[in-house]
């Protein structure tokens, strides 16, 4: 395979500019896939939209859900929430011929491989307190006080769930088998919308926020399942970083008002295995 396996998320597609910016993306070669790690837009149209159109370029388009496409809007004609809606996400990209993290992890062979792709789905579960709190009660406390509070409280519903926390848990225990089975037969590309270990929330401004941004529970997964690599999105914090001999890159895209003031053009694909 001459393809490039390429990343991006975060695409935010309500906003005009944006759309505009995914309708410019483009493969380097037939034979390149795309991984899109969450929040292309909030309605589902518009992410069914993002993801047909960037499908139809792509060899192979493998999706992980953020926790915009997971809200349930006033002006989304589809008025599903939690699992439900999930799930139906998950039908769509079935039927636009998109990978999600219900289908069967893809095996990229092309440069850097054989590695497995595996997108997951896993929330977060308030455990990543800001310094000085000493329980996820305190730390909802000292977030709210800040004014420094997800949106995700409102909009992000865990029907049939009792909490966001325990659908993250339920989460974790679905794909843990998995990524164990996968990881004995080849390496890793572990793709999730969060960050799967608490570093690269340290440069936060507001680090209240990063309540909302992983759990704990994945902390020793990319040396765990051999991980070559884990993308992920979330922050609006493109950048890469290093632990435990992993390489971490976040691939965001972010709002206008974010990408509008960097020097790098906006919306770049993100080579993943090339170094």
């Amino acid at each position: 395979m001459t393809g490039r396996l390429l990343a991006i998320s975060d695409l935010h597609v309500s906003y005009q500019e944006n759309r505009e910016l995914v309708d410019q993306l483009k493969p380097t070669h037939d034979d390149d896939w795309l991984i899109v790690a969450g929040d292309v837009g909030e309605k589902i149209a518009d992410v069914e939209w993002a993801l047909r159109t960037l499908r139809e370029r792509f060899a192979n388009l493998i999706w992980a859900p953020g926790n915009h496409e997971l809200w349930t809007t006033r002006d989304d004609p589809d008025q599903s929430r939690g699992e439900e809606r999930y799930q139906r996400l998950v039908a769509m990209c079935r039927n636009i011929g998109v990978v999600t993290p219900e289908d069967p992890y893809q095996i990229w062979d092309g440069a850097g491989g054989p590695v497995i792709v595996a997108p997951l789905f896993v929330l977060y579960d308030y455990s990543w307190w800001p310094a000085g709190s000493t329980s996820t009660e305190e730390a909802m406390a000292t977030a709210h006080a800040a004014g420094i509070v997800g949106t995700d409280e409102v909009l992000l519903h865990f029907d049939p769930h009792p909490g966001r926390a325990a659908w993250c848990r339920a989460r974790v225990e679905l794909t843990e088998p998995r990524l164990e089975a996968a990881a004995r037969d080849l390496p890793t590309v572990l793709v999730n919308h969060f960050p799967l270990v608490r570093h690269p929330t340290d440069v936060l401004h507001y680090p209240e926020f990063a309540l909302w941004c992983g759990t704990d529970l994945t902390a020793t997964w990319p040396t765990r399942f051999r991980a070559r690599e884990v993308v992920y999105g979330h922050l609006h914090i493109p950048r890469t970083t290093w632990q435990d001999g992993v390489r971490h890159q976040e691939v965001s895209v972010g709002y206008p008002r974010e990408w509008s003031r960097r020097p790098t053009p906006p919306a770049r694909l993100v080579p993943v295995l090339e170094r």
